[in-house]
């Protein structure tokens, strides 16, 4: 698992050792994305669908933009009540490659304010290899 920032974009990548297939709900099933990544989620994977993730003490809110199963899903992120990241600010990609029988993830994170990019590379970068083991 590695998470580099180019240009102020977070770019995290992660090998799975599940199909796409396998892979995709996590990002898009409430009760499969707690298993990685939060506590509690309320998500609607489609186009303006809502997407909120707690995560303890901080709390995530968007809307999912693009959902193509099982290659591609991109929602907003912000936080509410934080003036430099309100939800919707910042925006989330992340694309599953198929690798053999495996996947490539590549999460890329953008328009996040320089004073928050340290934190986030870090949270993706430990939360993409929980992904790893809750779908692998």
């Amino acid at each position: 698992m590695t998470a580099e920032v180019r240009n102020d974009i977070i770019v995290a990548t992660e090998h799975i050792k599940a199909p796409p297939e396998v892979v995709f709900p996590y990002l898009t099933d409430p009760a499969l994305i707690v298993k990685w990544i939060g506590v509690r989620a309320e998500l609607d994977p489609q186009p303006r669908g809502v997407f909120s993730l707690d995560m303890g003490d901080v709390v995530a809110r968007g809307a999912y933009i693009t959902v193509e199963p099982p290659y591609r899903v991109v929602f907003t992120w912000g936080i509410p009540g934080n003036d430099a990241l309100p939800p919707g600010e910042s925006t989330v990609e992340v694309v599953l490659t198929p690798d053999g029988d495996d996947t490539m993830v590549v999460l890329t994170h953008r328009g996040l304010p320089s004073t928050l990019i340290g934190i986030h590379r870090a949270g993706w970068e430990h939360q993409l290899g929980r992904l790893g083991v809750a779908a692998g």
